[in-house]
């Protein structure tokens, strides 16, 4: 059994360009190399596949807070998450100029790729990622064959597949995409600082749409290490011309559609390309197969508005790799019945139902004109003011805020 092994490589065949291990995860984003590293820690051999040995700078998680914390401590990557992050503690929430509340609490900002770099420096053997592309899997009650660009066999016992919404592999194997809600929502990222190179006079916040015709959720500011990261929600037609000029001039834009910013921004520009994102609710069907399992968005996909994707993509992990996965090597076989046991998770159903049930609540709450979705906005942000009171904030920040209340 994989407990009594006392390496986490994956074995080479000598002779052979054929790798031997117990689970091989396919893409190596931040589901992949999560699953790879707590798995290889606790001892199994793991193959993590990705096609690259750096992940690029992509625009997809940039800020992790909350209960997400927690989970990343019980799987034992907070230490190494506070090294290649940027740390706040205090979040100043506006719309339409006014202050909303404070929220308290720990949370990080980081580009996407440094977080896929610290969970891949968690794994104990560096050779277990293999960086080449997986182009055909076979899989069975048994043993799973994968053949590489490289003409590099893998054989495993279990197949993750972690590569995101790059479902080719999936559809391979019957895997399909059902669409829920196409063009849902529309992000958009880019990094801003101060004309004068001083720092912000906060050290996160949040601004919230003020008309719904603008379709405009929230824009939220946090610290990375080369200035302040801005993330842009929105749910709007994404060929909307306002798209292109939030690319071409995002700064003059950004104060157009939010003008309640300006009085806490001064003078700013952006100092890198402005990304943006065009994500549609989907869930797989026909995934309940012998031999693989899907984790993360290559299960389903989550509304980057609403927050959930990192929290849904840590219950995977954490299920899939301290609970099930272990036991199911501890016997013979990887059928059906195994997978379900997964798929029919407590803890993975609620969060995939919650993930669902926010993404749809956001888009209301953002974009809903009738009266009874008008009271619940209302409401929302009165709860909001009432919960988190604004005394609690940082000395430096207290006077700015009495200020803005007052007007």
């Amino acid at each position: 059994m994989t407990a009594d092994r006392n390496v986490t490589e994956p074995i080479a065949e000598a002779g052979t360009s054929r790798t031997v291990a117990d689970i091989a995860i396919v893409g190596g984003g931040l589901a992949g190399s999560l699953a790879a590293a707590v798995l290889a820690q606790a001892g199994h051999r793991i193959a993590l596949i990705d096609k690259r040995a750096v992940y690029p700078d992509e625009f997809r998680v940039e800020k992790i807070g909350g209960h997400q914390l927690a989970m990343l401590r019980k799987l034992g990557f907070l230490d190494a998450l506070d090294k290649v992050a940027c740390r706040y503690d205090q979040v100043l929430n506006i719309r339409e100029s006014k202050v909303v509340d404070v929220s308290v609490g720990q949370a990080y900002g980081f580009p996407y790729a440094d977080l896929v770099a610290m969970a891949r420096s968690q794994m104990p053997d560096p050779s277990g990622l293999i960086v080449d592309e997986v182009t055909a899997v076979s899989c069975s009650d048994d043993v799973q064959h994968l053949e590489l660009a490289s003409g590099r066999q893998v054989t495993a016992r279990l197949v993750v597949l972690a590569a995101g919404m790059a479902g080719a592999l999936a559809y391979k194997l019957g895997i399909r995409r059902r669409v829920l809600a196409e063009r849902h929502s529309v992000s958009f990222g880019f990094t801003i600082v101060r004309q004068d190179g001083r720092p912000f006079d906060f050290e996160a916040l949040t601004c919230y749409g003020e008309r719904t015709a603008d379709g405009i959720d929230y824009l939220s500011l946090f610290p990375v290490r080369v200035g302040m990261r801005a993330n842009l929600f929105m749910f709007r037609d994404p060929t909307d011309p306002i798209m292109r000029e939030l690319r071409r001039e995002p700064e003059a834009t950004l104060l157009r559609l939010l003008p309640g910013l300006r009085p806490y921004l001064g003078d700013f520009r952006v100092v890198d390309r402005v990304q943006n994102w065009v994500m549609d609710l989907t869930v797989v069907e026909g995934h309940l197969q012998p031999g693989v399992v899907l984790i993360g968005d290559a299960f389903q996909t989550n509304c980057p508005a609403a927050g959930t994707g990192v929290a849904r993509l840590l219950v995977d992990v954490d299920r899939l790799c301290t609970e099930y996965a272990p036991r199911w090597l501890m016997t013979a076989g990887m059928g059906q019945e195994k997978i379900s046991q997964f798929y029919s998770d407590r803890d993975k159903i609620a969060a995939d139902q919650q993930s669902l049930k926010m993404a749809r609540f956001r888009q209301a709450l953002t974009s809903r004109n009738d009266i009874g979705w008008d009271v619940r906005r209302r409401l929302h942000f009165l709860r909001r003011s009432l919960t988190h009171r604004v005394d609690q904030m940082h000395p430096g920040w207290l006077g700015r805020v009495r200020g803005a209340l007052r007007a």
